[in-house]
């Protein structure tokens, strides 16, 4: 953990206990259901999770990170709206999420020259790191947009198998990227939730059948 302070790891951590909670209570509850659920508290947790691991990319100067928890993010709110918890929250808490992720992003981009060093031209991670991770954080990224369009034509917040497929190749991908860059955070955060994310598939399948 050179180079970074504890307490920038602890709020990666934090990030990665919200997310793990979403998993694994998404797990329990679609095992006593037999099928696969899309719980409000999944979004809940997500929303937690987005908004401290957000923080952790800036302060690791990791755009693959930030990248990938941008996009998520705003799904993550389209799914609370679709259950009807969005409306139920105070004017000023829907406000202050939907605006920070932009002002944060806005306010790292005011000057292109030192936002471009920071993010992508640093030594200790290779550009080919950095696409790799990338693409990591886009495939896991994807699975929300699937999960966005697939609910969107059923008109309800649902966890479809592709979305769990898509999880558990990008998790892959995102863990050998945290081996590389020797990212505690990225390694056990992404870890948790692989055999939710095979279990899912399997129950998945087992009532298609």
């Amino acid at each position: 953990m050179q180079g970074t302070a504890i307490w920038v790891y602890a709020i990666g951590f934090l990030a990665q206990i919200f997310f793990s909670a979403r998993i694994l209570y998404q797990w329990i509850v679609t095992e006593k259901a037999k099928k696969i659920l899309s719980p409000p508290i999944f979004w809940i947790l997500s929303i937690f999770g987005s908004y401290l691991l957000f923080i952790y990319g800036v302060l690791r100067n990791d755009f693959a990170i930030l990248f990938g928890q941008f996009i998520a993010y705003y799904i993550y709110l389209w799914n609370l709206n679709m259950q009807g918890v969005w409306k139920r929250l105070h004017v000023a808490l829907r406000t202050l999420l939907l605006i920070t992720p932009i002002m944060a992003t806005a306010y790292l981009m005011r000057d292109m020259e030192i936002f471009t060093t920071l993010f992508f031209r640093q030594q200790n991670i290779p550009l080919w790191l950095l696409i790799f991770g990338s693409a990591g954080q886009v495939i896991f990224t994807l699975r929300f947009i699937y999960q966005w369009l697939y609910s969107a034509h059923h008109r309800q917040s649902v966890l479809p198998i592709g979305f769990w497929i898509l999880s558990l190749l990008g998790s892959g991908i995102i863990v050998t990227y945290g081996i590389i860059r020797h990212d505690p955070v990225l390694i056990l955060g992404q870890s948790v939730g692989f055999v939710a994310y095979v279990r899912n598939i399997m129950i998945g399948l087992q009532v298609r059948n």
